[in-house]
């Protein structure tokens, strides 16, 4: 898919590199990308990685979750690393079980931000935040955040193919502790990240390489270390699984991924 259109840029945005929400918005048939992100994504789509298929996976679990969660009687979202709105939205899935339900959408990309904040503009109880994710106690701190959401109360924390793109350096394990220590019991944690098991050493040396090209960090791991993201969370059914297999609908694509990921929805008791 190409384009001659271009999103709108904000004047702190370096257009020069690619941006991890606007591949996956590529990848997901978006029109918010620049040339330099449809370049990086065409590299990872020579790999046999199937890049597309793994962001439309994505995308179906996290609104089969959301789904779940709303069912479950979660009105609080806290969606971080959200990249750019494609429809069902998390609002969108949460409202239509919920109609009261409050999300903010958190991102350190400001394009994410300009974009979203515009879409929103009208939306009671939905709002987007510019955060890093690496930096919990920042987003914790923002005065909207606090507006929106009440912590008293439960949230659903979602990282959804984010995790992926934060370093070991930058210790994923205490930022989810980090953000743990402000939930309410009943909160929940839903996450997705790409794993080392039953992985092609192939489709990831290409892989890794292709992110590398684009300047931007990539890490799978091990199910033992994706695990311990939900210490203090209990897996809800089937526990930690392919994106396939996390409580399929009918129409769910179940053909197993190449360098498969890693998702799960869990319970704070």
């Amino acid at each position: 898919m190409t384009s001659d259109y271009e999103p709108r840029v904000p004047e702190d945005v370096d257009v020069s590199r690619p941006s991890v929400a606007r591949i996956y918005d590529y990848l997901l048939f978006g029109k918010d990308n620049f040339a330099v992100d449809r370049e990086a994504a065409q590299k990872l789509m020579e790999s046999r990685l199937d890049p597309r298929r793994h962001a439309l996976a994505n995308r179906g679990f996290l609104v089969r979750a959301v789904q779940f969660l709303a069912d479950a009687g979660i009105g609080q979202y806290l969606d971080l690393g959200s990249g750019l709105p494609t429809s069902p939205s998390v609002h969108e899935v949460a409202r239509d079980g919920h109609p009261d339900a409050r999300v903010v959408y958190v991102d350190i990309d400001p394009i994410v931000v300009t974009h979203n904040a515009a879409l929103l503009a009208t939306r009671d109880g939905v709002i987007t935040v510019r955060g890093d994710i690496r930096d919990p106690d920042g987003i914790l701190a923002t005065p909207e955040l606090h507006d929106c959401i009440d912590f008293s109360r439960p949230v659903a924390v979602l990282l959804v193919s984010v995790l992926h793109f934060i370093s070991e350096d930058d210790d994923p394990l205490k930022i989810i502790r980090r953000l743990r220590e402000e939930l309410a019991p009943g909160s929940y944690l839903v996450l997705t990240c790409g794993t080392t098991e039953g992985a092609d050493p192939d489709i990831v040396a290409g892989t890794t390489s292709a992110y590398e090209r684009s300047r931007m960090p990539f890490t799978l791991r091990s199910r033992a270390r994706i695990m311990e993201f939900f210490d203090g969370f209990t897996l809800v059914s089937p526990g930690l699984v392919g994106l396939p297999e996390w409580r399929p609908e009918s129409w769910t694509d179940r053909t197993p991924l190449n360098g498969p990921t890693l998702c799960g929805v869990a319970r704070l008791s």
